[in-house]
């Protein structure tokens, strides 16, 4: 998320205070004296926005604004204006300036312009992103959404399996995505222009099985939920297999197939051939972090398949998402979408009832701790510095919420 302030101005004690009051507020702060200082942090892909007093010695305001506005149209610049600046200031805004604030101002209005800036930023960042992979033809960046560490895991695990001709199995929680996974393993590999064939392993009998197969010949056949199929079938696809001869396989499930295996409901034999190649799906609590992009693309998605117009995601309704619990994953996060899209409101079985803002805010906060311990399994230190927090405002926010690391080891 684009959280970086660059803060420009000449004189010491104002970017001390400036600089103080975005810590406060959990924005990073980089302080330039001049424009000379600040000119080596503007770049196209520059996280976050700038924030420059017009007045400075050389260089001023209006040819920092010009620079950037040079590298990147859409880099928010708000410029300080001191009291008879504002005429100019106005007259910056005709020339680019995302807006403007006098000296002094109250850090509660600064705040609030710096969050629209910034939320302006992370929503051009992300649609750049987007753009960029679509133009690469990588099915994994283009159809794998989310940008968190776990999200980039999980893309990258897709690529190497999909370079392989290898038995894969696809596992998650329900609702994670196995079969959208499988396909787009399939999309990724060299037999991308081959058939991709999908069959539920429920009431698949040995026939069905080898009718799909001689389908997909060489290219690859999915098997949804393969702990469902029958003894017979299981039998039947260890032969397939034994062949070698058939399309690549792919199975999907969302049981505990080994446990399955170890308790004679599943072919041991065929469990330790499907395994050869594993692909895990994380679930939305292990990467909350990843919800406003993905409710992005869903609504787009759902407006496009709806004939309709998207309607605004303001920054509300990204809190009120992050503040639930999402057991259902991206499907319900995706029927969330459909119903934001056709203006039915949020989900009764899953809303945030009478919360207020501050309430939703914390249980966002919370829910981004909680996944950052997962993540780095307890280690407290690796994951203040993937939030980039201080150790001891890190550590005073987990018992704010009554967090231990060690109950993530």
């Amino acid at each position: 998320m684009a959280r970086k302030v660059l803060i420009v101005d000449d004189d010491a004690a104002v970017r001390e205070a400036l600089s103080q009051t975005l810590d406060l507020a959990d924005l990073e702060p980089v302080t330039a004296g001049s424009f000379i200082e600040a000119k080596d942090h503007i770049a196209p892909d520059f996280p976050g926005v700038i924030l420059s007093d017009i007045r400075m010695p050389g260089r001023d305001g209006f040819f920092l604004l010009d620079h950037a506005q040079a590298l990147d149209p859409d880099l928010p610049v708000i410029l300080l204006t001191g009291e008879g600046d504002i005429p100019m200031a106005v007259s910056a805004m005709d020339r680019g300036a995302f807006g403007f604030l006098e000296k002094p101002c109250a850090s509660e209005d600064m705040l609030a312009v710096l969050e629209r800036a910034l939320h302006t930023r992370q929503l051009i960042l992300e649609n750049r992103q987007l753009k960029a992979q679509l133009e690469a033809g990588d099915p994994a960046a283009r159809l794998i959404f989310g940008s968190s560490t776990a999200s980039d895991g999980l893309r990258d695990r897709v690529r190497q399996v999909a370079r392989t001709r290898a038995e894969v199995l696809v596992t998650g929680a329900p609702g994670t995505g196995i079969p959208k996974v499988a396909e787009v393993i399939h999309l990724s590999s060299p037999l991308s222009r081959m058939a991709f064939v999908k069959r539920p392993a429920a009431g698949l009998t040995p026939e069905g099985l080898q009718a799909a197969a001689d389908e997909a010949q060489s290219g690859t056949l999915f098997i949804d939920e393969v702990s469902a199929l029958s003894r017979e079938s299981q039998f039947a696809l260890a032969d397939v297999l034994e062949r070698g001869t058939g399309p690549r396989l792919i199975a999907g499930t969302t049981e505990d197939l080994q446990q399955a295996a170890e308790g004679g409901a599943f072919h041991p034999d065929l469990y330790y051939r499907l395994d050869v190649m594993r692909v895990r799906i994380p679930t939305i609590a292990e990467r909350p972090e990843d919800i406003a992009v993905m409710f992005r693309q869903y609504v787009a998605q759902a407006a496009d398949q709806s004939g309709l117009t998207p309607p605004e995601i303001t920054p509300d309704v990204i809190a009120g998402l992050m503040a639930r619990d999402w057991p259902g994953n991206a499907r319900a996060l995706m029927s969330e979408a459909m119903r934001f899209v056709l203006g039915m409101g949020a989900s009764e079985k899953e809303g945030t009832g009478d919360l207020g803002l501050a309430e939703q805010m914390a249980q966002v906060e919370r829910s981004l701790l909680a996944a950052a311990l997962r993540r780095h399994g307890g280690q407290a230190t690796a994951a203040a510095a993937s939030l980039k927090l201080p150790r001891k405002t890190f550590y005073d926010k987990l018992a704010k919420f009554g967090l231990r690391a060690e109950d993530f080891r």
